[in-house]
């Protein structure tokens, strides 16, 4: 697949227990409303802690992206792995997995879309790069599987679906309308119709 994860050092169980709580206050509530103080309140541990096993804010606030990008393609990995072969139905399975994952745990769409939308290349350049990596590397998966499916202008089309699946994330965290990522998929499938 497309480019892996950066390597996640193993934590410790006081950074497990920072990381945890940061991962879920950041997506709940955003990352500037969510200080330091409460991170750790919430870990149980001081800001001592926090600062010695993340550094900054900000390098904490990478280590949530990384670690949830992680997890998303390790699930994702898992479903595509379940789909024979290759061909349409595995780019469709990015579609379907995208439904299933969102519900059980992205209701408010993609973390590394609000963390973009939060931070400026003054305050946060490693969460922009990190942001950027992660969809960097979803173009790339899209690009990958329309090669294995002999889709004649692969990079293009995979183009299209990606402007499809991140629309679809972005409805998703505004409400827009339910089930963003089935409307996404009926359109990739008649952009795949045509590839």
């Amino acid at each position: 697949m497309a480019a892996p994860v950066p390597d996640l050092a193993p934590l410790t169980p006081g950074a497990r227990r920072v990381l945890d709580a940061a991962s879920q206050l950041f997506y709940e509530r955003g990352i500037h409303a969510v200080g330091v103080d409460t991170i750790a309140e919430a870990a149980g541990v001081t800001k001592k802690t926090l600062y010695d096993r993340f550094g900054s804010k900000e390098a904490l606030v990478v280590s949530y992206l990384q670690h949830r990008d992680a997890r998303w393609r390790d699930d994702l990995a898992a479903h595509l792995v379940a789909v024979s072969g290759p061909g349409i139905p595995r780019i469709l399975a990015v579609f379907d997995h995208a439904l299933a994952w969102s519900t059980a745990n992205s209701p408010k769409g993609c973390s590394a879309v609000n963390a973009r939308a939060e931070v400026s290349g003054d305050d946060g350049a490693a969460v922009l790069a990190e942001a950027a990596r992660e969809k960097i590397w979803l173009l790339d998966l899209f690009i990958e599987l329309c090669i294995e499916a002999g889709i004649d202008d692969a990079r293009g089309t995979a183009e299209t679906l990606m402007l499809l699946y991140e629309g679809a994330i972005v409805t998703l965290g505004m409400g827009t309308f339910s089930e963003p990522f089935a409307v996404a998929r009926r359109c990739a499938e008649g952009v795949l119709a045509r590839g």
